[in-house]
């Protein structure tokens, strides 16, 4: 299990607690698992789509390429991967698949 933060500036994108390079996080101590996030089990339900520079980038989707459930994106400058989860209209890091 995964638990992750709100990165701050943010509406609705999660990266987790353990997150090892400097990122600004939401300072509500608020955190939420994998599963309270709906992340997909399994990486067969990813459909990548372009890179993005950066994951302020991720939340102007909906007004020009809206982001449908299981779709996933690099973002080149944290160096991870995000999937969009549309049961919280939110994007989530990608860890490790079990």
């Amino acid at each position: 299990m995964r638990i992750y933060k709100k990165m701050a500036g943010t509406s609705a994108v999660f990266i987790p607690t353990d997150y090892s390079t400097p990122s600004p996080v939401e300072r509500d101590s608020l955190v939420w698992t994998d599963a309270e996030l709906g992340m997909p089990t399994s990486a067969k339900s990813l459909q990548w789509k372009p890179a993005m520079e950066s994951s302020l980038a991720l939340e102007g989707l909906e007004e020009y390429d809206m982001p449908f459930d299981g779709d996933a994106r690099y973002v080149n400058n944290l160096g991870i991967a995000f999937v969009y989860v549309g049961k919280i209209r939110g994007w989530v890091a990608i860890t490790l698949f079990a």
